[in-house]
C-alpha cells in the first residue's frame, strides 16, 4: 500500500523537476518500501512562487471560512486514519495502535486552531483624548517555512501548519525524508478540504540545502523548526541573520523526580510508558530519574516490572507495544551510551542489546547509580535508555534537574503541596506534569526554555508566532 511520495506545489502533486528520488526504508525489515522527489532549486523557486501566491488570497479568506476548511480537514484525515497510520508504522516502525492515536490527535490539533482562527482578537485602548480611538489589530506575519522530524511524522507537521494557516499564513513544509508519507497524506486531507493553490506546499530533499534557501528567500517571514539543539541554533542564527521570526522546539533530557511520598506504583508504570513510547524517540521524554533514596529499590523492582511487559516487535503486528527505532544510526548511538555509563560504574539492570541482525530493534534499557560524568547523564539518549539514580532532599534533586543546558520538559511525582509548589516555582522547564501524563494536549502550551528552544506550539500561545500587532490610532475630526 506503500506509494511513491510527491512533491505538492502550489495545489499540484509533481515529481521533482529532475526526476531525482531518495529511498524510503522500512525500519523493521531495513527494506526499501518507497520512494520521495527529492526537490532543487528550481522546484524550491516555484514552491516560494506559491506561497506568496497562496498568502495573498489565505490572509483575505475569512476567519471564519478558514476555519470551515479546517474543520472538514481535520474529518477527512479522521476517515483515513486507519490507512494513514498503516503508512506510518511502515516508514517510522511504531505500534500501530500508536500511530493511530497520533492521527486521531493531529485532527484535534486541526479542530483546536481552527477554533483559535476565529478567535485571533485584537482590542481597543481607552484614548486620552476626546474623539480618538486605538486599536491593536493582529495580521498574519506571511509566508511560513515549517521543517519537521521523522519521530512524530504528522505530530510535528500538524502543529505548525495548524498555527499558520489558522492566523492566516501560508507555508512550506519540509517534512522529513525518513516518514515522507503520512505528512503527506495530512496535506492531502487539506487538498481534498478544499485549501486554496499556493497555501500548502510540500518539499522533500537535503534538509541543509532546503532550510538556507528558505530562511534566507525574502518572502518567507517566518520559520518554525522541530529537531536537534545544535543544529536548532545554526538555524535560528541564520533567521537572526534575515531578522525572521523563528520558534525552536529543541531537545530535551527531562528529569523524572519521585518522592518518597507518592504513589510509587503510579509513578512506575506511568513513567515507563513515557518513557518508552515511540521506543523513547520522544523530546519531551523522560530520561532522568530521580527517586527519593528510601523508596530508590522499591521503584527500580517495579519500573524493571513494567519494562519487562513491553513486547518489543514489527509495528503491525498484534501485541507489539514498543517498534523498532527508526534508522540505523540510532543503534550504535545506544550502543555507545551504554559502554560509556557502564564503563564509569553505572549498573546495567535490563536490556542493553540489539536485537536480532534486521531490522532496527534495540532492547528496552534500565540503567541504575550512573555517574554524572557519564555521556548518557549529558546527552539526549533518544532512544529506549532509562537513567536511574537516587537523590536524598529537596534541594539536592532541584540542583539536578536544572543541571543541564536543556529545558523542554520535567516530570515529578509527590503529594506534599509544598513539595509541588517547590518543584512548580524552582525547576527550569518549559513544561512540568505532576502525578499524571499531561503534556502535549492541543490546548496547552508546549515547548522549551534555554537550549530546548523558544516559542510555543500550543494551546493559545502558539498563534502569537504566526501574527504581526498592528497599532492604529484616528481621531474623528
Amino acid at each position: 500500500m506503500y506509494k511513491n511520495v510527491q512533491l505538492f506545489i502550489n495545489g499540484q502533486w509533481i515529481d521533482s523537476s529532475s526526476k531525482r528520488t531518495l529511498p524510503v526504508i522500512n525500519p523493521a525489515t531495513e527494506e526499501v518500501i518507497g520512494h520521495i522527489a527529492h526537490a532543487n532549486e528550481q522546484d524550491l523557486h516555484a514552491a516560494v512562487a506559491a506561497v506568496q501566491k497562496g498568502f495573498a488570497v489565505w490572509r483575505e479568506t475569512s476567519a471564519f471560512q478558514r476555519s470551515k476548511i479546517m474543520r472538514r480537514a481535520a474529518d477527512i484525515l479522521r476517515e483515513r486514519a486507519g490507512d494513514v497510520a498503516q503508512l506510518m508504522t511502515l516508514e517510522q516502525g511504531k505500534p500501530l495502535a500508536e500511530s493511530k492515536a497520533e492521527t486521531l490527535g493531529a485532527a484535534d490539533t486541526i479542530d483546536w486552531f481552527a477554533e483559535e482562527a476565529r478567535r485571533t482578537y485584537g482590542r481597543l485602548v481607552p484614548a486620552r483624548v476626546p474623539g480618538a480611538y486605538q486599536m491593536v489589530i493582529k495580521e498574519p506575519v506571511g509566508p511560513v517555512a515549517a521543517f519537521t522530524p521523522w519521530n512524530f511524522p504528522l505530530n510535528q507537521v500538524v502543529r505548525k501548519l495548524s498555527a499558520a494557516l489558522a492566523a492566516g499564513c501560508s507555508i512550506i513544509v519540509k517534512a522529513p525524508e525518513e516518514t515522507p508519507a503520512s505528512p503527506a497524506e495530512l496535506i492531502r486531507a487539506f487538498a481534498d478540504a478544499g485549501i486554496p493553490e499556493g497555501v500548502i506546499n510540500l518539499v522533500y530533499g537535503v534538509p541543509s540545502e532546503i532550510s538556507e534557501f528558505l530562511i534566507s528567500h525574502p518572502v518567507i517571514k517566518k520559520i518554525s523548526f522541530t529537531g536537534s539543539t545544535p543544529v536548532g541554533k545554526q538555524l535560528a542564527a541564520l533567521a537572526g541573520l534575515h531578522m525572521k521570526r523563528a520558534t525552536m522546539e529543541l531537545g530535551g533530557h527531562a528529569p523524572a523526580i519521585v518522592f518518597d511520598d507518592a504513589d510509587i506504583d503510579a509513578a512506575a508504570k506511568q513513567l515507563a510508558i513515557a518513557k518508552f513510547r515511540n521506543a523513547g524517540q520522544v523530546c519531551v521524554a523522560p530520561t532522568r530519574f530521580l527517586i527519593q533514596k528510601s523508596v530508590f529499590d522499591a521503584f527500580v523492582d517495579k519500573f524493571i516490572t513494567a519494562v519487562s511487559q513491553i513486547k518489543v516487535g514489527i509495528g503491525s503486528e498484534p501485541g507489539t507495544t514498543m517498534g523498532p527505532v527508526a534508522n540505523q544510526r540510532r543503534i550504535p548511538a545506544l550502543e555507545a551510551l551504554i559502554e560509556d555509563a557502564v564503563e564509569h560504574g553505572a549498573q546495567l539492570r535490563f536490556g542493553g542489546k540489539r536485537i536480532g541482525n534486521k531490522g532496527y530493534f534495540f532492547e528496552p534499557t534500565v540503567l541504575t547509580n550512573i555517574p554524572l560524568s557519564a555521556r548518557a547523564m549529558n546527552e539526549e539518549p533518544f532512544g529506549p535508555l532509562a537513567l536511574i539514580n537516587s537523590f536524598a532532599t529537596l534541594d539536592e534533586v532541584i540542583t539536578e534537574a536544572n543541571r543541564l543546558p536543556y529545558g523542554l520538559a520535567a516530570y515529578a511525582y509527590a503529594r506534599s503541596a509544598h513539595t509541588k509548589h517547590a518543584l512548580a516555582t524552582r525547576v527550569e522547564s518549559g513544561m512540568l506534569t505532576m502525578n499524571h501524563l499531561g503534556l502535549a494536549l492541543p490546548e496547552v502550551p508546549f515547548g522549551g526554555i534555554k537550549d530546548s528552544g523558544y516559542g510555543s506550539e500550543g494551546g493559545t500561545e502558539a498563534i502569537e508566532a504566526y501574527v504581526n500587532t498592528k497599532f492604529v490610532t484616528q481621531l474623528d475630526i
